[in-house]
Order: C-alpha cells, then sequence, then structure tokens
C-alpha cells in the first residue's frame, strides 16, 4: 500500500511567493563558510546540513491524495489543485479507470476537476464516490458557463462519471480493499474514509474539527497504521477560529495517540503559513508527543510529492 501526496494545502492553494523564495536564500547565504564551498563534495554536504524548511517545500496545491492498494488498484482522495499535479506527473490506471472519493464538496476539494486532462479522452471513466446525492448537479454548475468556458462543459464530461452515494457508517469493498465511512464535525459536513487490506490499515481524515466524543474509543479510527488528518491550526487559533471546521495540532497528537496510530501525518496546512513555520509546528506537535507519554507514534508532515508506504 503506498500513499502519495499530490496537495496538502487547506482552504486554498498557496504557492510559494517571490519573497519566500527570497527569505530561504538569504538564510542559506548566511550559514555558508568558506569551507563549504571548496569543491563539489564539499557543496553537497553543506546542502545537506540545511534545515528541511530551506531545502525544498511542503507544497501550495489543495488536497489532492493518492492511495494504491497492494493489488495495484490506485483511489483519487479529493480533487483539489493538486490533482493537475497527478494527472501530469503520475501514472494513469492501465484501463484508464479512475476512482475518486471525496469528503466533501468544498471548492479547495473540487477545483482540479476541470482542470484534469484525463477527462477530456473519450476513453476514460470515473467512479466518483461523495456522500453527497446532488454531487453531478455540482460538478456541473462547475463546469459551466461563466465558470469555464463553453467548449469545456460538464456536457463534454459527464459520460465519463458513474456517481456513487455512500452515507455515514457504511462499509464496501472495491479490488478487495475494504473501505468505510464516517461523518466529522465540519461546516456542510465532512467524510473520513478508512482503506483497510491484508492486515493494514489507512485513514483519511480532512477537514475535521475535533469535538470530545471523537476520542471516545472507536473501531474505526483504531489502531492505523497511517493517519492523515486535519492539523490546519496552530494553538494560539484555538479559539478565535472555533466552529471553523478544522482542527489544531495538539488535538490531532491527542486524537492519533488516543487511537494509537503507529503513524500521524499533519495536513491541510494553513494557506498563510510558510514552510519554516510549518516545520516549526511539527517540531512542536513531536515535542508535545514526548512530553505526554512514551508512545512510539511519528509524526510527520503531508509534504507535497512524497510517498509513504504502509
Amino acid at each position: 500500500m503506498i500513499v502519495h501526496f499530490w496537495g496538502v494545502r487547506g482552504s486554498i492553494p498557496a504557492p510559494i511567493t517571490p519573497e519566500q523564495v527570497q527569505a530561504k536564500i538569504i538564510a542559506a547565504v548566511e550559514r555558508i563558510t568558506p569551507r563549504d564551498i571548496e569543491n563539489q563534495d564539499a557543496r553537497m554536504r553543506f546542502l545537506a546540513t540545511l534545515p528541511e524548511w530551506l531545502f525544498g517545500t511542503i507544497g501550495g496545491n489543495s488536497p489532492c491524495v493518492e492511495f494504491t492498494s497492494d493489488t495495484g488498484t490506485k483511489f483519487i482522495l479529493d480533487a483539489g489543485s493538486g490533482l493537475r499535479e497527478l494527472a501530469v506527473h503520475g501514472e494513469a490506471p492501465k484501463n484508464l479507470h479512475y476512482i475518486m472519493l471525496m469528503s466533501h464538496f468544498h471548492w479547495d476539494h473540487i477545483q482540479g476537476i476541470p482542470f484534469f486532462p484525463p477527462l477530456f479522452n473519450p476513453k476514460v471513466t470515473v467512479d466518483f464516490y461523495s456522500a453527497f446525492p446532488a454531487a453531478e448537479r455540482v460538478l456541473s454548475v462547475q463546469n459551466s458557463c461563466p465558470y469555464f468556458p463553453p467548449n469545456a462543459n460538464w456536457k463534454y464530461l459527464k459520460d465519463r462519471f458513474k456517481f456513487h452515494v455512500v452515507k455515514n457508517g457504511d462499509v464496501f469493498f472495491i479490488e478487495g480493499v475494504k473501505i468505510s465511512v464516517t461523518k466529522m464535525k465540519h461546516p456542510g459536513n465532512s467524510y473520513t474514509y478508512a482503506f483497510e487490506q491484508n492486515g493494514k490499515k489507512f485513514i483519511y481524515a480532512t477537514d475535521v474539527e475535533l469535538r470530545s466524543k471523537d476520542f471516545e474509543p472507536n473501531a474505526f479510527f483504531e489502531g492505523a497504521d497511517v493517519l492523515i488528518l486535519d492539523s490546519q491550526y496552530n494553538f494560539d487559533e484555538a479559539d478565535r477560529k472555533k466552529n471553523w471546521g478544522h482542527n489544531i495540532v495538539f488535538k490531532a497528537v491527542d486524537f492519533a495517540r488516543v487511537h494509537h496510530a503507529k503513524k500521524l501525518f499533519l495536513f491541510h496546512h494553513e494557506p498563510t503559513y510558510s514552510d519554516q513555520k510549518i516545520y516549526s509546528i511539527l517540531q512542536a506537535a513531536r515535542w508535545y508527543a514526548d512530553s505526554s507519554d512514551n508512545s512510539d507514534m511519528e509524526i510527520h508532515l503531508a509534504i507535497e510529492g512524497t510517498e509513504v508506504e504502509i
């Protein structure tokens, strides 16, 4: 089982700005000593010592995660702007059949659909799963004038789709993968998916504002090998953004620990946060986890372009 992150930002795409690039360059240059530029090997060693927030970026695309089962079946989880990156840099299914599962239809989770080139190939088919019976109407409005050009209207795409409605508590199977669905707190509702195969478990839980009852024993969340969890806000934003439908990082750590997750990936990063701030939040989360108990749970950032093997 493999998870690939194509889009990890929340609310709106957040491409790195020229000012942020300049700040990274300045911070890197300030660390250089004459010994670091003596030869190619020295330069490579220097680059290897740079903090992660300097040597790369979290990524700026909105949510899209690809999950590949042990048997090679690919699932697309949400269709933010990262969906275009999947089309450009990912590997298309050999049978040109895509399986999409949607958490909900807020704009940052669907904005990649009109820019997903495979949809304009008449040989492509899409099984589209969501908990919203109005899914086809929503997509038809999105792909209509004046929001999109006439030659890319829904009438040219609709034959690719087969729509499936899932409900809170549903359990179903696709190509040998057990999929469970649960509804979480978010304005307009958001749905979390758990995938199980060959004794391994992966959970995708974006756009979640955790409540007290979510920390009670729950077989749905118990024992995930990998848990991707909304962790958009830092602690100082908890009161100011209450009921916005997103989670603060320390609650995410507590939730993952209570449900015995092996690996927690912080996801749906705040678009106003720089790479440096997001990495500082990761460090704070790790410190918090270390001070809370002796759990060996790993905590990571969801970073665009990275793959995780389960």
